[in-house]
């Protein structure tokens, strides 16, 4: 060999070397905190042994004694898979991002403190009964007994290893009680029911007459769309139903800017940047009489935000003799974070849950001067307090919040907020409109400043928590209604089946009574005339015991009918993934018996149920310059939108193109339509009104477009859409190529750096469903066809035999990157499969691949 090819053999000798080594480096840091999963490990304080069996996909079957042996187990395996899942959800619920990321979570930490989840939470702890506290307080042992093993950045997992390159000063504290119940403050954020719906109310009627705003929030359509309980009322006090057992425009542009500083909350569920219109969740059970076994089976799907590792963690937590002393035999999905089974069945019952989306959040227009504010009359100190906002590498921020009778005062949070206000205080019948606020958010008018306070029923403390351990022992209806009964927020649709053969459902939650109106606008706060003076009696809220329907479905859609006379909501879903899942079941009783099958075959029904509606006004008004080719497709597309399907990606098109058309050149931004079933029902009766003001574009003066006009420049708009992404041949279009689903890491996930989101996000997944299907993988129209939020999981429970129940997770159980449970259910889920959900010890034995004891 010559010396200059020698020379060169070296350097790549060398740099192969320098690459073995890295690469080593490399896999050791990743691999580095992968927890153990077999042998014995020490957990300090334990009374006897633990035993943790995993199956093929990582979910652990926990076995004890005791519950504070138990609850010390999933405290720590939950940490073994998900610590840093639990640190930065815990950082966020109590405002202290900014302690791990620096100042670029300023505004987060500002708003978040302003709302105060983390004091509500340590008020809850107190709240508890002793057998809740006990759980809190034996689960944190868990966790922190895993932190005092696992000390270095990357022994915890690669987030940290990554996180040590801009704040290695960083060291986690240990775990306490008010860390699991301010996640409750999250989720009850996330499902806040119909604040998204005031916020656009105010925001269209800043641009349009009130009379077009209503417009656009039709009536639930109870012809058409049957709620969840067919009949009852409120008599005498208490809700009565079928069993067989046991100021208006006023605030519009104030609320134009708050809804961007409460868009600034961080969704921990996944929501955040998503279309939230239409985001809810299915489920639905049904009687023995109608199933194969002659038991029960119960379905449950919860929509909310994509995301890696996923939300819900699936666990089973065993007591190996059940007693009174030690009642817990469950399984089910978890939140990594809270002891306990949200989510599942034990040896007696099976429940889930939707949101139900009461109206408990009403936003007040107080008038202010200085630190005083008006009631009645009256000017009454304002409450203050002082937050300190730590950041890394920076100086401590000082935030003073400022709260009256009604809650936090929000317009001041974040700059910006202030803009809203003038149009707001002119509404409220204010003076002085032509002012601006100031940089605090203040308005000055008339001697006084006008600013916007929140009421939330989630900010009263309560005792959500002791619901969550009491559904996992209940063995009966009443203990599932008792249960259901401490559950005040998020309020919940309670769907419920036994294995004696019963089903049921239950509307739970703190549902605040009001003096005066509805809540569906702004309130003047200084009236004294608007003011909650109660909270809806647990004992008058829908109910349903083994109705004779056979079968109860929830998605979302509205609790009871009209003849109910208390108020929970006018923004209900309007019913179109619930008839669908209606229509559905009676076709499977009708044919025959309802099994598990039937149930996942209607988990991925993919129909889209405006469809049939709309497509026939398209094929009347002609597809412009198509040649045949479209209008062939549209004729034999059969509604159904599978990943593969060309009808459903034209359609889909045309339907975003149409929104676009008819809506954005009156509407204003942040108030568009990004679609949804209410979109359905404005546009379905808009089909019926060819020269409405609503198909015309106010954009072109020389001339108004009628119905056929903008259906046709919507049909032209997506073919030409479709031609640029996926060719000129209609049979070639695919709905999955357009409708895609990026798992996303939800810190480092989002960081802009490629190669640190190569590490830890995955995907893209083809996906077929919609934003309205029953299979509802959410999609914005304003931003594309990505999806945006999805069933979150999908489970399904027998009755007749527990250890047959099915069950998908988004993801996997695991939160570190390049494990194999980081992402193994993915695929699983994406192609609407699911695995064994075991429930008896003899089942979950035969499927265990890894044995962990833990020892005292």
């Amino acid at each position: 060999m010559s010396r200059p090819l020698r020379w060169v053999a070296r350097v790549l000798t060398a740099v192969l070397v320098l690459a073995i080594v890295l690469a080593g480096a490399a896999t050791w840091t990743v691999r580095r905190s992968f927890p153990r999963l077999d042998g014995e490990l020490r957990l300090p304080g334990l009374s006897a042994k633990v035993t943790v069996l995993r199956d093929h996909y990582g979910i652990p079957q926990i076995y004890a004694d005791n519950p504070r042996d138990l609850f010390m187990a999933q405290g720590y395996v939950h940490a073994q898979d998900r610590f840093w899942e639990m640190d930065f959800r815990r950082k966020t619920t109590a405002g202290r991002l900014s302690e791990l990321f620096g100042s670029s979570t300023l505004d987060v930490d500002r708003v978040v403190r302003t709302l105060g989840w983390r004091r509500t939470a340590e008020q809850e702890v107190r709240l508890l009964s002793p057998e809740t506290r006990r759980a809190l307080d034996d689960y944190a042992v868990g966790v922190n007994a895993w932190m005092g093993q696992n000390q270095g950045f990357a022994e915890r997992s690669l987030e940290y290893a990554v996180l040590k390159l801009t704040n290695g000063s960083y060291t986690p504290e240990p775990w306490t009680p008010a860390d699991s119940l301010a996640w409750l403050k999250a989720m009850a954020w996330d499902l806040r029911s119909n604040m998204d719906d005031e916020l656009e109310r105010a925001l269209d009627a800043s641009a349009v007459p009130v009379s077009r705003v209503k417009e656009l929030f039709p009536a639930y359509p109870y012809d058409r769309h049957q709620p969840i309980v067919t009949t009852g009322g409120v008599r005498d006090g208490a809700f009565t139903g079928t069993t067989s057992g046991p100021a208006a425009t006023a605030s519009s542009q104030a609320l134009a800017r708050v809804a961007r500083t409460l868009k600034a909350v961080p969704s921990l569920l996944g929501t955040a940047g998503a279309d939230r219109s239409g985001i809810g969740s299915n489920s639905w059970v049904v009687s023995g009489a109608h199933t194969g076994t002659g038991k029960p089976l119960l379905a449950n799907d919860p929509h909310l935000g994509p995301r890696i590792p996923s939300i819900w963690y699936q666990a089973g937590l065993h007591c190996r003799v059940r007693s009174a002393a030690c009642p817990y035999d469950v399984v089910g999905y978890t939140f990594s974070g809270l002891p306990g089974v949200v989510i599942g069945h034990n040896d007696r019952v099976a429940w889930g849950f939707t949101n139900l989306g009461p109206d408990v959040t009403d936003l007040y227009l107080e008038r202010t001067k200085g630190d005083t504010y008006e009631v009645e009359g009256r000017w009454t100190p304002i409450e203050t307090r002082t937050e300190e906002l730590k950041v890394a590498g920076g100086a401590p921020e000082k935030l003073i919040v400022r709260s009256t009778k009604h809650g936090p005062i929000i317009s001041g949070v974040l700059g910006g907020a202030k803009d809203a206000l003038p149009g707001a205080a002119a509404n409220a019948g204010e003076t002085g409109t032509g002012a601006k606020a100031g940089e605090d958010g203040r308005l000055p008018s008339a001697g006084h400043d006008v600013e916007v306070a929140l009421r939330w029923t989630a900010l009263d403390p309560g005792r959500t928590a002791d619901a969550l351990l009491l559904l996992d022992t209940a063995s009966n209806f009443d203990q599932f209604r008792k249960a259901a009964s401490y559950f005040e927020a998020p309020a919940q649709n309670m769907i419920y089946a036994d294995v004696d053969g019963n089903i049921g459902y239950q509307a739970p939650g703190r549902i605040p009574i009001r003096s005066k109106g509805d809540g569906q606008w702004p309130a003047r706060g200084w009236t004294g005339d608007e003011e909650w003076k109660g909270f809806i009696p647990f004992a008058e809220l829908p109910m349903a015991y083994n109705p004779p329907e056979g079968f109860i479905a929830t998605a979302n859609n509205a609790a009871i009918g009209p003849g109910y006379d208390r108020f929970l909501t006018a923004d209900w879903a309007y019913g179109y993934r619930s008839q669908r899942i209606v229509d559905r079941l009676k076709q499977a009783m009708s044919a025959g018996k309802v099994t598990v099958a039937t149930m996942g075959s209607i988990q991925m029904d993919s129909v889209n149920t405006l469809a049939p509606i709309l497509v026939p006004h398209l094929l009347r008004a002609g597809v412009p310059g198509d040649g045949g080719a479209i209008t062939t497709m549209l004729k034999a597309w059969d509604f159904t939108q599978g990943p593969d399907s060309a009808g459903a990606a034209y359609f889909n098109a045309v339907w975003r193109h149409l929104l676009r058309r008819a809506f954005d050149d009156e509407l204003p931004e942040g108030a568009r339509p990004g679609g949804g079933d209410r979109w359905y029902e404005v546009v379905r009766a808009l089909l019926d009104k060819p020269a409405d003001p609503w198909w015309d574009d106010v954009r072109t003066k020389d001339r108004a477009e009628t119905r056929d006009d903008t259906l046709r420049a919507a049909m032209t708009d997506a073919a030409k859409e479709l031609r640029d992404l996926q060719g000129d041949d209609p049979g070639d279009w695919r709905w999955g190529d357009l409708h895609t689903l990026e798992l996303t890491n939800e810190t480092f996930g989002t960081s802009g750096i490629g190669p640190i989101e190569w590490l830890f996000n995955r995907g893209p997944l083809r996906l077929g469903g919609g934003k309205d299907a029953v299979d509802a993988t959410g999609w914005n129209a304003n931003e594309g066809y990505q999806v945006d939020w999805v069933p979150s999981m999908r489970m399904v429970a027998d009755l007749a035999d527990l250890d047959r129940s099915r069950w998908a997770n988004l993801t996997g159980a695991s939160g570190h990157a390049f494990h194999a449970d980081y992402d193994d259910q993915a695929e699983i889920w994406a192609d609407g499969g699911t695995t064994p959900m075991r429930q008896t010890e003899q089942a979950v034995r035969k499927d265990t691949e890894n044995t962990l004891t833990l020892t005292p």
